[in-house]
């Protein structure tokens, strides 16, 4: 059976980790490659980073930081913003990136993701996207639209639509952020992660809105996510506890979820 990855994620800016609400109202936690080994010390399965002001800049991604935190963990590591084309896919794979994610210029141009799938492998591509629930229409079935550029820009395309056709062109993975519950702190949206994980089949993270270990049983029995994303139950000072990878591992593994256990002795050299 192959075991559910919990990934910590961190929105970066300046070289720090930053929080936000509902993809607003940030405030700055810590150093992105500190929060990064303090993550990995505590067994998380994977990380992801996200530039979050590349693409709002007009700028490369942060490869500085990519390269310190790529040398610092030893798991899984996605990385995502300001990436306009397979230059810049190569530039962060050989800063030490495993996978690339790719949200906004997706969308402006959906070719990237098969250009980047045919050069790198689909392994590699991590589709991102940013969900919002909207009223049903003839154009948006599902009742979630697709928003770009941190959320401020709303596309009239369907979720559901946009990710069978990432999928077509060699998307890998899928991470769907629930833009409704990002920084809630109240629980994963359910709805569109199950119907985005019953619509195509590679594997789908859940992402936005994770608070207790409660919430990822809720995701993974009530989904086909594979994989959850976890940020500020781990680190924020605004939730109202943080938890520890043992903790929450222990959580899932008493509700019969399969994940990697942690390990007491757990060697991290």
């Amino acid at each position: 059976m192959l075991t559910n990855r919990l990934i910590a994620c961190f929105d970066i800016r300046n070289g720090l980790v930053t929080k936000a609400h509902k993809f607003k109202n940030n405030i700055d936690i810590g150093s992105a490659e500190n929060m990064a080994v303090k993550m990995y010390e505590d067994q998380i399965d994977e990380i992801i980073f996200y530039d979050i002001t590349a693409s709002s800049e007009k700028r490369k991604i942060d490869i500085d930081t990519v390269k310190k935190v790529a040398k610092q963990v030893f798991v899984p590591f996605t990385v995502g913003g300001g990436i306009k084309s397979l230059d810049d896919m190569y530039e962060v794979l050989k800063a030490g990136a495993e996978k690339i994610s790719i949200d906004s210029m997706a969308v402006r141009n959906p070719n990237i993701i098969k250009e980047g799938a045919l050069a790198f492998g689909s392994q590699c591509i991590v589709l991102s996207m940013q969900v919002k629930r909207v009223k049903k229409t003839i154009s948006i079935p599902s009742g979630y639209e697709i928003a770009i550029d941190g959320a401020r820009v709303f596309t009239g395309m369907d979720a559901v639509e946009w990710a069978k056709k990432a999928q077509g062109l060699g998307a890998g993975e899928i991470c769907v952020n629930s833009i409704d519950q990002d920084g809630t702190h109240a629980g994963y949206d359910i709805e569109i992660t199950s119907l985005i994980s019953r619509n195509v089949n590679v594997p789908v993270i859940a992402s936005g809105g994770a608070g207790t270990p409660q919430h990822l049983v809720d995701v993974f029995s009530n989904t086909e996510a594979s994989a959850a994303i976890i940020s500020s139950m781990l680190y924020s000072p605004k939730i109202e506890r943080n938890y520890s990878m043992k903790e929450i591992k222990e959580k899932l593994i008493q509700h019969n979820i399969s994940v990697r256990p942690w390990i007491m002795d757990y060697n991290i050299g």
